[in-house]
């Protein structure tokens, strides 16, 4: 067997670069080896900016003319502008030296920025452009493309608890029928904490830091002492959208990555749930799934239409939590002031959020299929009358009859029960005549409570 030696989506390792590579490609921007190279670039320019305004005797302030020439090097970066990163990276064996000497070459023809390149990369730590880099990364993903995605699978959930308020169903616990709600209902349920999660997402603070080789500012003071480093490190930060953490080592130490990476598994794990769920309902009946032409769901089976792309979020779910709680728990914890497997792991980032986005595109897809089967569901109510038997023993105990529970366990549990029955009950019942009325007027469908108001009020 000969594999080509030019990579395709055919002989790529990884599904999310192979047979998942068009779901992917909105996080190539943000977490690919060339994105973090554009972000690198990106810092290095806004510090190199900030140290010419900062008033150094040694560094005149830039006019327009050099600060359209270095904001032209981000807006403009391409591939080509990696491609010459990784080649100067095999003289440099150093990655972010690599960026340093680009934009050294970059700025080699314009006299202003030339004289000012050795202030490139000044007083800092590759830790200071790597953090600050991940952290542009990590937090334009999440608004751009982690959060779209994830409100678009809440808005269809919510299309869902809307549509389906009033369709009365049979619930079950612990598999067992159990008191009715509604569809719409149980999509509510979902639609709401995924919500929840997602409020718990956006509120993640991306912390940097630009403060030198164990966080002290020691060679910018070494060279001018008079510098407010601090705050100018503090004013970069935020120009670029991100919090300035104060305290560090060398690296930042990365607590709140985990925050956001938990916070992801978190909506990832409602979202597995509710995959398991629905899988369930399509497996009772209650859902059919629209036909597509030419599919076949089985290489034996002509019948079948099974629930793939359920399944397929599942699993690429596992994936990425499994990813994510690596991450969580491998970057907040380092030897001393830093070690390298931090950064081993940290471009591996991709990886996690790559399978989130085939999982939530297959949940979407799974979701796009389903028609409500009511005939099914309706006909599963109509013959489990015996779940009446909790409002029938609850108005029992209000009135205060002899023991309601226990009658109504005799009468029901284990065992089903007819309508004609359970009148027969309600009919020798000791009650006013407007209770008893209610109850015999109550069906396994109208037994629903307020599911319906709720479902249909939920906003998100």
């Amino acid at each position: 067997m000969k594999i080509a030696d030019q990579l395709t989506t055919l002989n790529a390792l990884s599904p999310i670069d192979g047979r998942y590579a068009s779901r992917t490609d909105a996080l190539r921007p943000f977490l690919s080896e060339a994105a973090y190279m554009a972000h690198r670039v990106e810092v290095e320019i806004e510090w190199l900016k900030a140290l010419a305004g900062a008033g150094l005797p040694e560094l005149k302030p830039f006019d327009e003319s050099a600060i359209a020439v270095l904001d032209s090097l981000v807006t403009n970066f391409t591939e080509d502008c990696a491609v010459r990163i990784k080649e100067i990276e095999k003289i440099t064996n150093h990655d972010v030296k690599a960026v340093e000497y680009f934009l050294k070459e970059k700025v080699a023809d314009h006299q202003t920025l030339s004289e000012a390149a050795e202030f490139i990369h000044f007083a800092c730590t590759s830790e200071d452009i790597n953090n600050t880099s991940h952290a542009l990364m990590l937090s334009r993903a999440r608004d751009q493309v982690v959060l779209p995605k994830l409100k678009e699978v809440l808005a269809k959930m919510v299309e869902f608890a809307h549509q389906f308020a009033e369709q009365p169903m049979l619930s079950r616990t612990h598999g067992q029928p159990a008191s009715p709600s509604t569809m719409g209902k149980e999509f509510a349920n979902f639609a709401a904490r995924l919500q929840r999660a997602i409020k718990q997402i956006e509120q993640v603070e991306p912390l940097a830091k630009l403060n030198g080789a164990t966080g002290n500012y020691s060679a910018h003071l070494s060279a001018y002492p008079e510098i407010d480093w601090p705050a100018l490190s503090k004013k970069v930060l935020n120009g670029l959208g991100l919090t300035q953490n104060e305290y560090t080592i060398q690296i930042e130490p990365h607590d709140w990555m985990a925050q956001l990476f938990d916070a992801i598994a978190r909506a990832n794990t409602i979202l597995l749930d509710f995959n398991r769920d629905i899988w369930a309902y399509i497996a009772l009946g209650f859902f059919k799934q629209r036909l597509k032409e030419g599919e076949v769901g089985s290489s034996t089976m002509p019948h079948k239409v099974n629930p793939i792309d359920f399944e397929n979020s599942e699993g690429n779910i596992g994936l990425a939590n499994a990813m994510f709680r690596h991450l969580s728990e491998k970057l907040p914890v380092s030897r001393w002031q830093r070690d390298l497997s931090d950064s081993t792991v940290l471009r591996n980032l991709g990886v996690g959020f790559g399978y989130c986005m085939v999982a939530w595109d297959s949940c979407l897809k799974g979701m796009g299929k389903l028609e409500l089967n009511a005939q099914v569901i309706d006909a599963d109510l109509d013959a489990c009358w015996e779940i009446l038997a909790e409002p029938v023993q609850t108005v029992m105990r209000r009135y205060g009859l002899p023991q309601p529970y226990e009658q109504l366990k005799a009468l029901t549990r284990g065992q089903g029960i007819t309508e004609a029955a359970l009148t027969e009950f309600i009919q020798g019942l000791e009650l006013p005549a407007d209770a008893k009325e209610y109850l015999l007027a109550l069906t396994p469908r109208t037994y629903i409570g307020h599911a319906a108001k709720l479902a249909h009020e939920f906003k998100a």
